[in-house]
């Protein structure tokens, strides 16, 4: 499926696409990916099949889109990847907790629960959610935590190992019971931030970037 891991990614400013990918957006959460055409799209969202061909050559695309647009707007996020300043620790806690209120947020589990319920029988939209999403993520932060490591901050040698390992510290309780329909607050956000922060800094941390001390329990 080339038009899966390939989506567009121009920017168009067409107010027919944008009809075409909030119909969709609102069909596929309601109605799995299965169940719904591009005919189905057309309808709803106004436009002929000729148009909605013009602008996404197949479904898989269009759902491929649709995740690539959410993923882009999370990483577009200027203050996302801190690139100054001297508070490593503090660096870490802010791109985890922005990162946890992305995947937290309804847009993002409900494509994430759409996928995970359809990806059995169309294995592209598996890919389309892990090339977009985690995979563009994690290069994303590796190359920050090269950054970092050359700044003296922190110290991993292989940034993308350190990438997986802290987004694995970020996916714990508060993610796991929201993708599970259990809401997660502001506070439980936090502290699933700032434990993540500073457990990675006890493994890449340098001597001077350690954060601070772990709290007795």
């Amino acid at each position: 499926m080339s038009d899966v891991l390939s989506p567009t990614l121009a920017i168009d400013a067409s107010p027919k696409r944008r009809q075409i990918l909030d119909a969709a957006n609102e069909m596929f959460v309601a109605n799995g990916y299965g169940a719904v055409s591009m005919d189905a799209v057309a309808r709803a969202a106004c436009v002929s099949k000729a148009t909605l061909y013009a602008h996404f050559g197949s479904k898989d695309a269009l759902f491929a889109t649709i995740i690539d647009e959410a993923c882009h707007a999370n990483l577009a996020d200027d203050a996302l990847f801190p690139a100054d300043g001297d508070d490593i620790h503090a660096a870490l806690r802010a791109i985890g907790e922005r990162t946890l209120k992305f995947l937290l947020s309804p847009r993002t589990l409900a494509i994430y629960r759409v996928v995970v319920a359809e990806s059995p029988r169309f294995p592209e939209l598996g890919r389309a959610l892990y090339d977009n999403g985690p995979l563009r993520f994690r290069a994303a932060l590796a190359d920050w935590i090269a950054g970092q490591s050359a700044n003296g901050r922190l110290c991993a040698p292989d940034p993308e190992l350190a990438a997986e390992h802290l987004m694995g510290l970020l996916r714990t309780g508060p993610y796991v019971r929201a993708t599970v329909g259990i809401a997660a607050n502001e506070a439980e956000i936090a502290a699933a931030a700032e434990a993540a922060a500073a457990t990675f800094l006890r493994a890449f941390g340098t001597r001077d970037h350690t954060g601070p001390a772990a709290p007795d329990r």
